[in-house]
């Protein structure tokens, strides 16, 4: 079964609406010269009204077309029109014995559009223009907000021009408009508080009404009057009406008022800053015409109402900025004194949050994740962070409907359907991301937004009903104002500076650090070196001084010989295990393909050739190939397999078991036992130089050896670290770089 293609919307866009070659007939229209004033192009009604035929007019001079009497105060045209094209009324005119005209002026392009239209009676607003706009200000000036506003405004513009209806009409950013003020008699149907779709009023309709401020439609049932020739013969183009006040109608317009049941409209256009903020639109059941002076008043009307609109919504603004920079100003104030800016942010929950009035925040830096207040999950807000880093690649990203650009973020809709993020790092997914909650809104259109055109053979048709057609908007927050993205940005950079800064004390440090270690590595080396000799002379020479003396010697004084000798054995140990760490840090690695099976193998023989008797259960899983130093790892695994069989002396049987997986690019390591373990609030001590968390009398050892498994680890690119209980076991891991060719990646 065959379909209608899908209307193309754009259509309306490209109609050249400001350039028909018709006017509305309730006046007529010339085209002169801006040089000579001659007549260049007349309207089709023109001949009537001026009683002179076609022939007659196009060529002659306007002179000869109005009489020198009425010519007179026209001659001096090109001094009173203004370049921009604003609308001039001229003066009243009478040809011969017809009605009094209103001419109407403006220049477009090389010429002057002169528009005659009926309504210059002499009578104009009840009490005179000034009186009308000072009771206007007056009334607005009392005005509380920016509905109020709008209400007094359509309030006395339907009472000025006596329309059935007035509407204040303001549009949304994406191009809808709302009703937002509304005054009426009851005539036609009430839309306060409803919306209109984008395409109701197209673009270029839009940037028409910025143009030209006025625009009146007395009768929907016009018979169009052509412009005579259709071609400007200066140009060789169509004259553009952009500012005619007669300018003929799209057919869609006038299709879209007789579905609408308005059979005359006017419509004043409310201009904020130079942009179009809004329209004040009125409705007729019947035919209407408004002189250009009731008009004209109503423009002054639409321009007071802009002024207060602007002035409101620019205090509103400037009040919002005092208030964002007064939090910004403790921001900075709580991250200076802070060690780094994320504790400084989550710290003061009150200022992150109100900053840009957000329900919730987070900040995302190197792992670590801070929630704050009313925000997704903690793996939710990393994933949305990485999408951030990973497809927006914006210093400050903003948004009111986060599943429409994010769709996992429906799972937490209600909580962050608002997102206001800044990044902080173009290396890493570093943020602080702010969140508003969902707002459920019912929106009234007038009419069904999804039926804005109707798709027919030849043009599209606007839709037939304006009945109320009511939506549920979900998955929407409130909108962020300019001042808070704004704000967002100045806090992203402050944070930049912070962390250059903290960066900067950390390179200082890390070379004074740097040469420091250098000066006690070595300082320790000489220390060690000069060590061992005095310490080889008292163990010989107490084993000399025992034998020699051994008869003279009492039981007691013979013991005191064996604690010399087994105290300095001891602190000879320490002394060339303390020379081993100094020289790791030293030496360069020498790179090497090393078989952790193998290794792993020779050991395990060396450290149970040295515990004779021992009944120790080994389970050693698969071990891949790695990179590195030998002779270092070997004095790491040697380590952590003493230790293992060490630690199990008070277990019939020792089970140690030796494993490692692999994944994000690291092989991970462990060795675990069922040992006497150890206490995890003093993990830390662990791999610290002479640190013991058993007695020496208990276990034999130095406190060296995790030391020197940790700088090996760390040597290699690695981490060491471990777990434990006490009379439970412990583990003890490290990781080393995996090799990049994926058939060596996958579990060890």
């Amino acid at each position: 079964m065959s379909r209608h293609p899908e209307p193309d919307l754009s259509s309306c866009e490209q109609e050249a609406i400001h350039a028909p070659g018709s006017i509305q007939p309730h006046g007529a229209l010339l085209v002169v010269s801006a040089t000579f004033l001659n007549v260049l192009q007349a309207s089709a009604n023109a001949p009537s009204l001026f009683g002179l035929s076609m022939s007659e007019l196009l060529g002659s001079e306007l002179s000869s077309v109005l009489g020198p009497e009425q010519f007179e105060a026209l001659r001096e045209l090109g001094a009173r029109l203004p370049a921009s094209g604003e609308p001039v009324l001229l003066r009243a005119v009478r040809v011969g014995s017809g009605p009094v005209l209103n001419a109407i002026g403006h220049r477009t392009g090389g010429a002057v559009v002169l528009e005659f239209e009926p309504g210059a009676d002499g009578t104009g607003p009840p009490g005179g223009l000034h009186s009308v706009v000072a009771a206007f200000i007056a009334k607005v000036q009392a005005a509380t907000t920016v509905a109020d506003l709008a209400q007094r405004a359509a309030t006395e513009v339907r009472v000025l021009t006596g329309f059935d209806r007035a509407l204040v009409y303001r549009f949304e950013p994406d191009g809808t408009g709302v009703v937002v003020g509304e005054d009426g008699n009851g005539r036609l149907p009430s839309y306060r508080g409803h919306r209109f779709p984008a395409s109701d009023i197209p673009k270029q309709a839009r940037e028409l009404y910025r143009r030209n401020r006025l625009r009146l439609i007395p009768d929907v049932a016009y018979v169009p009057a052509e412009l005579v020739p259709a071609l400007n013969p200066v140009t060789g183009e169509p004259v553009d009406l952009s500012h005619a006040a007669l300018r003929s109608v799209s057919p869609v317009h006038v299709e879209y008022m007789r579905n609408m049941g308005t059979a005359a409209s006017m419509s004043v256009s409310v201009l904020k800053d130079g942009e179009l903020w809004g329209l004040i639109s009125c409705h007729h059941h019947a035919p209407k015409v408004v002189p250009f002076e009731s008009r004209t008043t109503c423009d002054i009307l639409a321009q007071v109402l802009a002024l207060q609109v602007a002035a409101r919504e620019h205090a509103a603004d400037y009040e919002r900025r005092v208030e964002i920079q007064s939090v910004l100003t403790r921001l900075l104030a709580h991250m200076a004194r802070a060690d780094d800016y994320v504790s400084g942010l989550l710290a003061h929950p009150g200022d992150l949050l109100g900053f840009v009035r957000a329900a919730g925040a987070a900040v995302v830096s190197d792992g670590r994740t801070g929630l704050v207040g009313r925000t997704p999950g903690e793996e939710q807000v990393r994933h949305l962070a990485a999408w951030l880093f990973r497809e927006q690649k914006r210093e400050v990203y903003h948004t009111d409907a986060l599943s429409s650009a994010f769709p996992p973020a429906r799972e937490y809709a209600a909580d962050a359907s608002g997102l206001l993020a800044v990044s902080v790092s173009k290396l890493h997914p570093t943020a602080v991301l702010w969140f508003r909650p969902e707002v459920i809104e019912t929106v009234r259109w007038g009419g069904d937004p999804r039926k804005a055109v109707e798709p027919v053979t030849g043009r599209l048709h606007p839709r037939k009903s304006f009945e109320t057609w009511s939506q549920t908007v979900r998955e929407t927050a409130a909108p962020w104002l300019p001042s808070e993205v704004e704000g967002a940005g100045e806090l992203r950079n402050a944070v930049l500076g912070i962390v250059l800064r903290k960066a900067e004390e950390m390179a200082a440090l890390n070379v004074e650090l740097q040469r420091s270690n250098r000066e006690l590595e070595a300082f320790s080396y000489s220390v060690s070196h000069d060590l061992r000799a005095p310490l080889r002379h008292i163990v010989g020479y107490a084993e000399l001084l025992k034998e020699a003396a051994r008869d003279k010697l009492a039981a007691g004084e013979l013991k005191y010989c064996d604690t010399i000798i087994e105290s300095s054995i001891y602190a000879g140990k320490l002394v060339d295990n303390l020379l081993a760490y100094s020289r790791m840090g030293r030496a360069a690695l020498d790179r090497t393909r090393v078989d952790l099976n193998a290794l792993v193998r020779e050991v395990r023989a060396e450290v149970m050739a040295g515990a004779p008797g021992r009944q120790v259960r080994w389970e050693v899983g698969p071990l891949p190939a790695v990179e590195g130093d030998l002779i270092m790892l070997r004095l790491a695994v040697q380590n952590l397999l003493s230790n293992a069989v060490k630690y199990t002396k008070p277990r019939n049987e020792a089970v140690i078991e030796i494993g490692c997986h692999t994944d994000a690019g690291a092989h991970t390591f462990h060795v675990r036992d069922n040992g006497v373990g150890f206490d995890m609030r003093y993990r830390d001590k662990l791999f610290g130089v002479f640190q013991r968390l058993h007695r020496w009398e208990d276990f034999e050892g130095t406190g060296i050896g995790l030391a020197n498994v940790r700088r090996v680890v760390e040597r290699h690119g690695g981490r060491a670290w471990a777990e434990g209980a006490v009379d439970r076991g412990a583990t003890f891991y490290f990781t080393l770089p995996a090799p990049s060719n994926d058939e060596e990646r996958g579990t060890c």
